[in-house]
């Protein structure tokens, strides 16, 4: 795997450069010796391929997540977040977990049929499917695919209930949809909030929708009924852990009807990009961001385990929490209500036409 252009920036891209493949035998790096190089483009085109989907859930066991399976139309994400901690997850496709995970995109087809079957299996037990748990399911490429349309019509067919997280006005596209599941008590939407800041919001997630767009779904959403609520995620010390109380007003006034919070995870080459992108758009405050997140992590920049690596720990990560549960207590959010399991319907196989 090349090194692509190390430590520069590219219009529209959140990764300054593309860490090598973990699982590779060997890799290059792209250096200066002198010489004639080619000129490096300013922009970087998104390139999409397609796989056939063999599996549609992917099932968890961890006590950190209130889900047990999820469904994932993409893998990567053009939004390009840059702390998304599902960046290492492209090494598996040999890819790079840099500018490869936004600009290097697998769209999963045939996912409602192998839904289909896997639902149908004798012994099959409903509880809600998170869709898109790894990379947003409404991500750019969703307006030209549909996937995640296709797959909400499915499970409002069979009456299974659904929760998803974006940072994408595009699920306003299927109000209808979502409209229809809510009467049913079938989805539940947690929108995720960053920043209030435009412009650190360009820089950090450079093509997710605008803060003001994303208090709009939450407007547009709770006005249609459906049940959603605000994930201010990821809290980054000394950059936005600052914003949380604002960030949690302004979702509460636009109709969230819950909260919750995370903080900023750095797994495998997430660190490094992230420490490059503070190097390349906040030189002024790397080393004091990088030693709060130390600080939260035990003294590294990361810590993986469960019960931990969702909130940290330490003095400040202790003080986040209180000042979240205070928040949350003075801004009376309701609280989510159940999502109805027993009127699942499974979908009948093929087979079972003749019987």
């Amino acid at each position: 795997m090349t090194l692509r252009h190390p430590s520069l920036p590219h219009k529209g891209r959140g990764a300054t450069f593309d860490p090598p493949n973990r699982f590779a035998p060997s890799h290059s790096e792209a250096i200066d010796d002198g010489w004639w190089q080619e000129a490096v483009p300013e922009r970087l085109a998104t390139e999409v391929v397609e796989e056939r989907a063999r599996s549609a859930l992917a099932w968890n066991t961890s006590p950190d997540l209130p889900f047990d399976r999820s469904l994932n139309p993409y893998r990567g994400c053009e939004h390009g977040c840059i702390y998304c901690y599902a960046r290492p997850s492209h090494a598996y496709w040999d890819l790079s977990p840099g500018l490869d995970f936004e600009t290097r995109l697998i769209a999963r087809t045939g996912l409602v049929e192998r839904l289909e079957e896997e639902l149908a299996r004798p012994g099959y037990v409903c509880r809600s499917i998170n869709l898109a748990g790894n990379t947003d399911a409404y991500q750019p490429l969703e307006a030209e695919r549909g996937t995640t349309r296709r797959v909400l019509a499915f499970l409002l067919e069979c009456r299974h209930p659904v929760t998803l997280v974006t940072k994408s006005a595009l699920i306003l596209r299927d109000l209808d949809l979502l409209s229809a599941l809510a009467e049913r008590r079938l989805v539940r939407v947690m929108v995720s909030l960053t920043s209030l800041d435009r412009d650190l919001k360009r820089a950090l997630e450079p093509r997710a929708a605008a803060p003001e767009a994303r208090l709009k779904v939450i407007s547009r959403l709770a006005g249609a009924g459906v049940p959603v609520g605000t994930l201010v995620a990821p809290v980054i010390p000394g950059l936005t852990d600052h914003e949380l109380e604002r960030l949690m007003t302004a979702a509460r006034e636009a109709g969230a009807v819950s909260a919750g919070w995370m903080l900023l995870r750095l797994p495998r080459e997430v660190a490094p990009l992230f420490e490059a992108w503070l190097a390349e758009h906040y030189p002024e405050r790397a080393t004091k961001v990088m030693s709060l997140i130390r600080q939260c992590r035990g003294g590294q920049a990361y810590d993986g385990r469960f019960g931990h690596r969702l909130r940290g720990q330490g003095v400040f990560a202790e003080l986040l929490e209180q000042r979240f549960r205070k928040t949350y207590r003075r801004l009376g959010f309701p609280g989510d209500v159940p999502l109805d399991t027993t009127a699942f319907r499974p979908p009948r196989r093929q087979a079972d036409l003749f019987d």
